[in-house]
Parts: structure tokens; C-alpha cells; sequence
């Protein structure tokens, strides 16, 4: 109790300029935690998506059934379900406008598909930087609220004739809480960071898997139907 209340001083009883750093840190704190757990539930809830899809799309015999299904609303536009919807729309529509050469519907399928799939990567990865910013610089704004603090303490002893390590601890200990609350703040959003990043990163990974995929039926389809017509 007396601990938790000494502490408390200490904070109430620092520079105006170090109780800015703690106030900057502890807001940064709270940010990269709100990040953290919206991130991950984010994160979370695609995968689940990603893997959801990528089972009824290599379950599902026609391509158009599934495009007929997502645009009925019986399957969630997500992720990987939108980077099919976009291609397959894209596909359907060359064909409409006479399209036939392979390459051409190929290509221009894959063009749109690829930006499909880049809005998703960047939903998937977007915010994570932030906490790099934190784990980065929280340390760093800390240590600058540890120097002022010792500054401004050693500074105090100016008008004391007999300085002892009583009349200093006290200006040196509000100091330091400054780089302790920078490291509560910097080390979570480090790891947090990295462990986002990788999951992240393995999501992006089975969009890219499933989008080749995706084209190499195209493709097929594409062979097969410009074969057929050359027979007529």
C-alpha cells in the first residue's frame, strides 16, 4: 500500500516536462494494446474466412455456382472471396465482349485480381506498423524523460548547501518511472509486432496460393473453350 502510494507521489510530484513523457507513453500504451486486440480478432476471423472459402472453392464443380452463391449473399465477401469475385466478374466479362485468346483472358483477369488482392493485403497489414513505431521509440522517449528528470533533480540541489542522496533519490527516482513506463510500453508492442506481422504475412501468402489457383483453372477453361472453337 505504501509502495503503490510512494509511487504515485513520485509521478504527481515530477516536472511538468517528465509527467508529459509518462502521459505521452502511457497514451501510447493504451493505442498499441487497443491495436493489438483488434488486430489479432482481425486477423483471427480472416483466417478463418481464407480457410472457409478455400475449402468450397476446391469443393464447388462450377465456378459460376460460387460466383452465383457469393453475389446471393450465401457466402461472406472476405478476403479471399473477394479476390474470386473480382476475377471471376473481370473473366466473365472479357467473354461477354468477345474475348477468346487465352492470353488475353488470362492477363487481364490476373491484372484485376491483383488489385484485389493488394486492398486485402493492405487491410491485413494495416496499423500493424504502428506498433513497430511504439516498440521503437517508446524506449527512447523514456530515456529522454530519465535525462530531464535527472537534469531537473541535479539542478534542485543548486540552492541546497548539504546535498546528501536523500535530497537527490527522489528527483532521480520520478525520472526513472519515465524509462520503465517506456519499456511497459515499447517490449508488447515489439512482440506483438512480430508475432502480427508473421501471421499476417501467412495469411497473404494463401491469397497469393489461392489466386494462382484460381488462374490455373482459368487458364484451363480459357484453353479448353478457344480449343473447342478452333474444332468448329
Amino acid at each position: 500500500m505504501s509502495d503503490s502510494l510512494s509511487l504515485t507521489e513520485l509521478v504527481f510530484n515530477a516536472s511538468p516536462v517528465v509527467q508529459g513523457v509518462m502521459a505521452l507513453l502511457l497514451a501510447m500504451s493504451i493505442m498499441s494494446w487497443a491495436i493489438i486486440f483488434a488486430k489479432s480478432f482481425q486477423l483471427k476471423k480472416a483466417r478463418e474466412a481464407a480457410d472457409e472459402f478455400d475449402e468450397l472453392f476446391w469443393n464447388t464443380p462450377e465456378l459460376s455456382t460460387l460466383y452465383t452463391q457469393l453475389n446471393n449473399g450465401e457466402v461472406p465477401m472476405t478476403g479471399s472471396s473477394l479476390i474470386f469475385d473480382a476475377g471471376f466478374k473481370e473473366f466473365v466479362r472479357l467473354k461477354k465482349q468477345g474475348v477468346t485468346d487465352t492470353s488475353d483472358l488470362v492477363t487481364g483477369t490476373q491484372r484485376v485480381m491483383k488489385v484485389a488482392f493488394t486492398k486485402q493485403a493492405e487491410i491485413l497489414e494495416n496499423r500493424i506498423a504502428s506498433l513497430a513505431t511504439v516498440g521503437s521509440s517508446s524506449p527512447y522517449i523514456g530515456l529522454f524523460g530519465t535525462v530531464w528528470g535527472v537534469m531537473h533533480a541535479f539542478a534542485s540541489l543548486g540552492d541546497v548547501q548539504n546535498a546528501t542522496l536523500s535530497t537527490v533519490a527522489p528527483g532521480i527516482s520520478e525520472a526513472l518511472i519515465a524509462t520503465a513506463i517506456g519499456l511497459f510500453a515499447a517490449i508488447p508492442a515489439s512482440v506483438a509486432f512480430n508475432r502480427l506481422t508473421v501471421k499476417a504475412d501467412k495469411l497473404i501468402t494463401q491469397y497469393e496460393n489461392f489466386a494462382e489457383g484460381f488462374l490455373t483453372i482459368i487458364q484451363r477453361q480459357a484453353h479448353m473453350a478457344e480449343h473447342a472453337k478452333d474444332k468448329e
